[in-house]
């Protein structure tokens, strides 16, 4: 099943409201952002991290950086930091390297969440393509 499908089914059974929109091929979080009008505070990007026993997911606004020792704390982990693209693309063997979604559910990775993505009505995220 295509990434595609599997974000909607998984939308759907989770009675998340959701637009499709197609954007011009971007490389930041904040050229994405830029290139559809939508506020960088509201788009959300994800990181990935290697931990001590494998991979987290880190969702943040674009126009945030990642501060990889409160996550460190927050996780209870005694070892973090960014893992490269060639770590964990076979992750994701189903998206473009950069363009995962917000959903670890989707790939059995934990997810945290900045609080500051919890405060807007709507976000838009990446759904596997750039």
């Amino acid at each position: 099943m295509s990434m595609l499908r599997r974000l909607k089914e998984y939308l759907e059974e989770n009675n998340v409201r959701y637009v499709k929109i197609r954007h011009s091929p971007a490389y930041t979080a904040q050229e994405i952002a830029a290139s559809i009008h939508v506020p960088g505070k509201e788009l959300a990007k994800t990181v990935i991290v290697k931990v001590d026993d494998g991979y987290a997911m880190a969702v943040l606004p674009a126009t945030r950086r990642i501060n990889l020792d409160l996550l460190k704390e927050v996780m209870d982990k005694r070892e973090i930091r960014l893992a490269n693209e060639k770590e964990f693309k076979d992750v994701f063997p189903d998206c473009e390297v950069g363009a995962m979604p917000p959903f670890g559910d989707l790939y059995n990775i934990p997810v945290y969440v900045a609080k500051a993505l919890t405060e807007d009505q709507e976000i838009t995220f990446n759904a596997g393509t750039t």
